[in-house]
């Protein structure tokens, strides 16, 4: 009895195996892949881009009761709105100083720690502690020194300069910007310094060799094996200069000085006031100015490194 239950269940099995014995081995592979993706893949589709379409949809409809499609006129409400347009303005102008040199300045730190200079170590450890400093512990720090009574006044007071309110005045995003390079450039020097390690030492004797002077070789190896790094690091601080949110609200609150109102500022005020339509329009303009960016970064370094073996 027991037996001609477990039949069909056997007979089930084996045609599952010849099935599977069928298929051919590069069948197998994608099937035995796309068995270990899947979590990952079901995982990405329901928080990530299910919430996407999501916004797409509020972004072009009147209200999430009625439900009326209106095309564009959330958007065209949008680039109307006085606080957007400041706060793309501000977000717009912080990423333009903070992403060139927070790259420029990491290239520059990996280079001096590649050369034999003292203390090497000391330097770079210095350079690598800000990453593993609290957020809430930085801002204490940036309190501290930027407050109306802090450090920096006290430092400039020697000098006979008044007291400035620099979290309130027109240096504040100066300010952020400073926060934002001690904050980042360990990371991205590291980087660097890996990359500048995998550049082919003979091409470097060759152009010695050949009398290359210190700009050609720059130009024609060292930027061109570095162009991956330079993109991947570009991308980064683009995409870690768009959260400085973070550390401007622990400093400043919700509405800070107009200067630092960033489009974070706008979309978490928006939020509270249960706007949906201006929130969604606002993420989906953020998402197409990252993807156009990134991928006038992706054709810039295609045409830097594009004669450079993989």
């Amino acid at each position: 009895m027991i037996k001609l239950r477990q039949l069909p269940k056997k007979l089930k099995r084996e045609s599952l195996k010849q099935w599977w014995l069928s298929l051919s081995e590069r069948k197998r592979e994608r099937l035995r892949d796309l068995a270990f993706l899947s979590p990952s893949i079901i995982g990405v589709g329901i928080f990530f881009i299910l919430p996407f379409f999501v916004i797409v949809y509020y972004s072009l409809i009147n209200n999430p009761i009625q439900h009326e499609f209106v095309f564009l006129d959330n958007f065209v409400a949008l680039f109307k709105n006085s606080a957007f347009k400041t706060a793309a303005k501000n977000t717009a102008s912080f990423s333009a100083v903070a992403v060139p040199l927070a790259v420029v300045l990491s290239f520059l730190l990996a280079q001096m720690l590649e050369a034999r200079i003292p203390l090497k170590s000391q330097f770079r450890t210095f350079f690598l502690s800000p990453m593993m400093v609290p957020v809430a512990s930085v801002v204490l720090i940036w309190q501290v020194l930027f407050s109306y009574n802090g450090t920096v006044n006290d430092f400039f007071s020697n000098f006979g300069v008044d007291k400035i309110d620099w979290l309130k005045s027109q240096y504040a995003q100066v300010v952020v910007v400073i926060l934002f390079l001690w904050k980042n450039l360990g990371y991205f020097m590291i980087l660097f310094m890996a990359a500048l390690n995998n550049i082919p030492r003979e091409l470097i004797e060759v152009a010695d060799i050949e009398g290359a002077t210190p700009w050609f070789k720059f130009k024609h190896i060292t930027l061109r094996y570095l162009s991956p790094t330079i993109l991947f690091v570009t991308i980064l601080s683009l995409i870690n200069s768009f959260k400085v949110f973070r550390e401007v609200f622990l400093l400043t609150g919700d509405y800070p000085v107009e200067s630092l109102y960033m489009l974070q500022h706008f979309m978490n005020n928006t939020f509270k006031s249960l706007d949906y339509q201006k929130l969604s329009s606002a993420a989906v303009v953020m998402a197409l100015v990252m993807v156009v960016i990134i991928a006038l970064l992706f054709v810039f370094e295609d045409k830097l490194g594009k004669d450079v073996e993989g």
